[in-house]
């Protein structure tokens, strides 16, 4: 078996969601490959060598993949991807969004969200906001998957020495134009690479409040996130949301304040390692899955615990 693992980068580095998703990849067994589409992109193919792992490294280095424009790209992995049994993406705003067009012009079905593998047919994945796991076993000649970061560990980016191959074919369909992009700045961590991440929910009242939560991430190192809720009253902007709408985290430790916790919210956070709810509502079922919980109002403990770091 040979399997086609797309890279995900920005053109200058490699994201960490590539690690994880060669680790599904090595689940599943055989001779791996990662592509690299972009333009510009030599340092991330170079990066993609060294993990370990991976077999060949495939370069389609070309304006037409610069930005990852899901047409040009979706064609590009389906014209690699018919010489491979298994072709995988990391589950990111990114790969779902070229990845179902390779798997419909292969002529083949799609598992999202991939969180485990039994072997080279059968894999896991949730359903129902998280609330139930299907086992899906696909007899498809070409197994076409998102996998979701967060079920499975980083490969090591050391150790590894794939060659490195460029790809000629380029697929400028010209069906969609690159016209700009507006990019959220933190000196915080990226929400999804955070190990600690602090949330606030409905429960903060408005956005003006969530300065507490940014002191109380700044002396933990960590990224703030939200609720659908406070984002759907607009406390904070869309980026910043965690759940199944929102961004998949499972970082070390997960503060949860202001949180009712519904079944939403839940399917972005519960994997993390250690959840710490506080909300003044004691049966608010957040309680159902933290580690730790303390009842109490949040305009009181937030700044106790500030003070306390």
């Amino acid at each position: 078996m040979a399997i086609l693992v797309i890279a995900e980068h920005d053109n200058a580095t490699l994201k960490g969601a590539t690690l994880n998703t060669i680790t599904a990849a090595k689940a599943i067994g055989g001779d791996i490959d990662v592509l690299v589409a972009g333009s510009g992109c030599g340092a991330v193919a170079e990066a993609a060598a060294k993990v370990d792992g991976v077999a060949k490294v495939l370069v389609a280095d070309n304006a037409a993949y610069e930005h990852q424009a899901a047409e040009n790209l979706g064609a590009l992995v389906a014209d690699l991807g018919k010489n491979y049994s298994h072709v995988l993406a990391a589950a990111t705003t990114t790969g779902k969004d070229f990845l179902p067009r390779a798997a419909a012009l292969l002529d083949v079905n799609m598992l999202s969200e991939v969180i485990a593998v039994e072997d080279a047919e059968t894999f896991a994945r949730p359903i129902y906001a998280g609330n139930a796991i299907a086992t899906v076993k696909s007899s498809d000649a070409i197994k076409v998957l998102t996998v979701r970061g967060t079920a499975f560990d980083a490969a090591a980016a050391e150790g590894g020495s794939a060659s490195v191959e460029a790809v000629d074919a380029t697929h400028e369909l010209g069906l969609s134009a690159f016209v700009g992009e507006e990019l959220a700045k933190s000196d915080r961590p990226e929400l999804t690479a955070a190990n600690v991440v602090v949330s606030g929910g409905r429960g903060m009242q408005n956005g003006d409040n969530f300065e507490m939560l940014y002191k109380v991430a700044d002396k933990l190192g960590a990224a703030v996130g939200a609720s659908r809720a406070a984002v759907d009253a607009g406390f904070v902007p869309n980026d910043m949301q965690v759940g199944q709408t929102g961004k998949i985290v499972a970082p070390n430790l997960y503060i949860a304040v202001g949180i009712s916790g519904a079944i939403q919210h839940l399917a972005g956070m519960k994997d993390s390692k250690v959840i710490v709810a506080i909300n003044k509502d004691e049966e608010a079922p957040i309680f159902q899955v933290a580690d730790y919980g303390l009842v109490a109002d949040l305009f009181e403990a937030v700044p106790e615990l500030e003070n306390a770091l």
